[in-house]
């Protein structure tokens, strides 16, 4: 068996960082082999809960002294794209947790350092590992349910310190600078990657931001993505300040000859709306593949193929470009072309 690829952790700010640890300690494909944040009790947590060899308290420390063969980006969106730099210099393959970083223009240096150094770029998307999406998209992508002609998703949540996150996430994300904007960034995000990857990158684009209910923070709570192309419209939803689970994390992909909803989770349901069934039918979610963003991207790491579809470096990037134009178009209350003219 081939050795494992040995994996560095950058940033543990990131609360997502600890289920995909889980996932890297059951996986024989790599093995955990230093991190480095700037906080000590982060540090002694990888260290006590997953036997973590080495920590430092600097990213680029961390890089000089010790041999990689990729890294696990989980730092705050912003930085992302000055460690992603660091790492491809260095000949490393890197997984970035969603949205890949805070702007347009840092996404396009993080996909041109790894192209450069001729490494994997892997944004995870959360959801990608729901089966009844994974489904949806094949097919979707193979005309099951005809010409696509709209998108919808809506991520929503009461928010994240409510939610449950940790200080160290939700303060930076309630900072603009760190993490690109508030609701829209965080949760529209989502939507906006889905509707790229099935529809292509759009030519309008609308965004609206409230800040309606949380008086702590001074970003949006609220935000609605409305993405068009010449024959298809897709909206992606963000809230921080949903009660209940109701519509969250519900998919739905429309084509001329029928609709699928996704619901959430990974034991949610497909269905299928065609016009014998119009209340739908439930699909089983059938779909092969890895189950979890480790074994996919060490996979990828594994045979060389290049990653492609929803966690591509190609359609996060895309994804960052739409969220820009919406919050351009949210500043100007008016819709905004793609490709976005310069900053």
């Amino acid at each position: 068996m081939p050795a494992p690829f040995r994996i560095g952790v950058l940033g543990l700010t990131h609360d997502h960082v600890w289920e995909n640890l889980d996932d890297l300690t059951a996986s024989s494909q790599g093995t955990l082999t230093a991190a480095a944040d700037p906080h000590e009790a982060l540090r002694h947590k990888i260290q006590a809960e997953y036997d973590c060899p080495q920590v430092f308290d600097d990213y680029e420390a961390m890089l000089e002294q010790i041999e990689l063969d990729a890294v696990y980006l989980f730092c705050d969106n912003a930085t992302a794209a000055d460690v992603t730099e660091l790492a491809a210099a260095r000949g490393l393959h890197v997984m970035v947790e969603k949205p890949m970083t805070s702007t347009f223009a840092r996404a396009r240096r993080m996909v041109s350092a790894c192209s450069k150094a001729n490494v994997q770029l892997m944004v995870n998307w959360p959801f990608a590992w729901n089966p009844g999406l994974r489904k949806a998209i094949h097919m979707a992508q193979t005309g099951e349910i005809g010409h696509l002609h709209g998108v919808k998703y809506r991520a929503a949540h009461a928010g994240p310190k409510e939610l449950g996150c940790t200080p160290y996430f939700y303060n930076w994300l309630y900072d603009r600078d760190l993490n690109g904007a508030g609701a829209l960034m965080d949760y529209a995000c989502y939507g906006a990657a889905l509707a790229r990857l099935l529809l292509g990158q759009p030519s309008r684009v609308t965004g609206v931001a409230g800040h309606f209910e949380k008086d702590y923070i001074t970003l949006e709570d609220n935000a609605v993505v409305v993405m068009e192309w010449a024959r298809a419209m897709a909206i992606s939803e963000a809230s921080w300040t949903q009660i209940g689970h109701l519509t969250s994390y519900v998919t739905v992909i429309y084509g001329s000859e029928g609709t699928l909803l996704v619901e959430p989770g990974k034991g949610g349901r497909l269905l299928r709306a065609t016009r014998q069934h119009e209340d739908g039918v439930e699909v089983a979610a059938d779909v092969d593949g890895p189950a979890n963003a480790t074994d996919f991207f060490l996979d990828h790491l594994r045979t060389g193929e290049a990653i492609r579809g929803l966690c591509s470096a190609e359609v996060g990037r895309d994804a960052q470009e739409i969220l820009e134009a919406a919050l351009r178009s949210a500043a100007q209350h008016a819709a905004v072309s793609l490709p976005l003219s310069a900053v």
